[in-house]
C-alpha cells in the first residue's frame, strides 16, 4: 500500500449510498431505542456484545467453551442469539474483487502437500476465500483451514461446531434480525492505507449495510483512525466508535495510544464512542468521567469481561456495554446482577436471582482507587 495519509476532507461523498435512508435504529430487544445526534450517542441499557458471535476461538485452551463455535461464523451468530444479548461483534475486510466477508486474521493459512502456506484476505477473491474450510455442498471439499497462534506455533482450527466461511450479505440474510450488528472494519496495524483504498473498501461495506440492515441496530468499530474517521464522513446513519487498546499497547500511529488521544479524535472527527480495552479503562478510571463530560458512549473488550465482578463493576462506573466471549455465563450474570427490579417486587428479591451489591458513593470512590493497583502495570 502507499504510505499516504488520508485526509478526509479531501474524500467526496458516497454516491451509491443514500444520505439520510430511513433504517430505524431500534430493537426489539431494547426497552428503548438508541439515539443519534452529537448531543451524544444514546444507549439506553447495559449492552453485552458477543465477540466474534458466541466467542473467539482460542485453540490452545483447555477450555472447551473456547473451541465450541467457529467463531465469525453463521453458526456462532445464531448461537449467540438464543442468550439475552443485544449486539454482535465480528470482524469485515474486503476481498480482492470488492466482496465484504467474515473474517479476524489479517492472513489465511492452509496446508498442501505438507507444506503451509498464508495467503492475506484481502488478496484473495472471494471464491478463493469461501475455498477454505467445511464447503456447504457435500460433494465440495475445501482446503484445510490453520491457525498461527500467539506463540508463533501453526493449529489446525479444530472446533466442535464448524462452519463454513461467510459474507457479510450472508451474515445480515441468515442472523437472527433483532440481533444487532457491531461490524468492526478490520485493517492491518502494520500497513497505512492510502485513501484511495479505504474509500473502495467502505464503500464495498456500506452498500452491503445499506442494502440489507433494514431496521437491525448496526454499530461501526475500528482500530483505524481514518477509517473510524472516514465512515463516519460517508454516512450519518449509524454510530461509529473508535476501537483503542486504551494505552496497554504503544503503536506508531500516536492516536491510538492513550484514551485521552482516542477522545481528541472522536471529538475533531464527530464520532459516537470509544471501544477500549478493559485494562486501560481500569488503569485509568478517571477517563470514564472525561469520556462522559465529552458525551461519548464507552464500551470495552478483553479477557477480563469474562469475570462477572469485572462486568458488574464496569456498570458501576458508567460504562455502557461490554464485548465478551463466554457470552451465556456474563449475559446470565448481567441479567441478575444489573437488571431493575419490578415495581411489585419491593424490596424481595425472587429465589435464585443474585442480590445486586450496593455501594456507598466512598466505597466506589475507594474501588476506583483500588482497581489499578489490582491490575498489572
Amino acid at each position: 500500500m502507499a504510505l499516504k495519509a488520508v485526509l478526509v476532507s479531501d474524500v467526496p461523498n458516497l454516491d451509491q449510498v443514500p444520505e439520510n435512508p430511513s433504517f430505524s435504529l431500534y430493537s426489539t430487544r431494547f426497552s428503548k431505542g438508541v439515539e443519534l445526534g452529537r448531543s451524544a450517542y444514546g444507549i439506553p441499557k447495559f449492552l453485552v456484545i458477543g465477540h466474534r458471535g458466541h466467542g473467539m476461538n482460542v485453540l490452545q485452551s483447555s477450555d472447551r467453551r473456547m473451541r465450541a463455535f467457529k467463531e465469525n461464523s453463521i453458526s456462532s451468530f445464531n448461537a449467540a442469539s438464543s442468550f439475552p444479548i443485544d449486539y454482535i461483534e465480528f470482524d469485515v475486510q474486503v476481498t480482492r474483487d470488492d466482496c465484504p466477508v467474515i473474517f479476524h486474521d489479517d492472513v489465511i493459512l492452509s496446508e498442501e502437500n505438507g507444506t503451509v502456506f498464508e495467503k492475506r484476505v484481502t488478496d484473495l477473491t472471494l471464491s478463493e476465500f469461501l475455498g477454505y474450510g467445511p464447503q456447504g455442498e457435500p460433494s465440495k471439499q475445501g482446503k484445510p483451514l490453520l491457525r498461527k497462534l500467539k506463540n508463533g506455533n501453526i493449529a489446525n482450527w479444530d472446533v466442535e461446531t464448524d462452519d463454513t466461511l461467510c459474507t457479510l450479505q450472508q451474515t445480515f440474510q441468515q442472523v437472527n434480525p433483532s440481533l444487532g450488528f457491531n461490524i468492526e472494519l478490520k485493517f492491518d496495524d502494520h500497513i497505512v492505507y492510502d485513501q484511495d483504498y479505504l474509500f473502495r473498501v467502505l464503500q464495498s461495506i456500506l452498500q452491503v449495510v445499506f442494502e440489507y440492515a433494514n431496521d437491525r441496530p448496526i454499530i461501526f468499530s475500528s482500530f483505524q483512525p481514518d477509517a473510524a474517521l472516514l465512515v463516519k464522513k460517508l454516512q450519518s446513519t449509524y454510530p461509529v466508535f473508535f476501537l483503542t487498546n486504551g494505552g496497554t499497547e504503544i503503536y506508531y500511529d500516536v492516536r491510538r495510544n492513550s484514551l485521552e488521544d482516542a477522545v481528541k479524535l472522536c471529538l475533531e472527527g464527530g464520532l459516537d464512542g470509544i471501544v477500549s480495552e478493559v485494562k486501560g479503562v481500569f488503569r485509568n478510571p478517571g477517563a470514564v468521567t472525561k469520556i462522559k463530560e465529552a458525551k461519548l458512549s464507552l464500551l470495552t473488550y478483553g479477557k477480563l469481561n469474562n469475570v462477572p465482578e469485572a462486568v458488574y463493576l464496569q456498570n458501576l462506573m458508567g460504562i455502557d456495554g461490554v464485548i465478551v466471549d463466554l457470552v451465556k455465563e456474563i449475559s446470565e450474570a448481567v441479567s441478575n446482577m444489573i437488571k431493575p427490579l419490578k415495581a411489585d417486587e419491593g424490596e424481595s428479591l425472587s429465589e435464585g436471582v443474585e442480590a445486586k451489591p450496593q455501594f456507598s458513593p466512598r466505597e466506589l470512590a475507594f474501588l476506583w482507587k483500588l482497581i489499578p493497583e489490582l491490575i498489572e502495570l
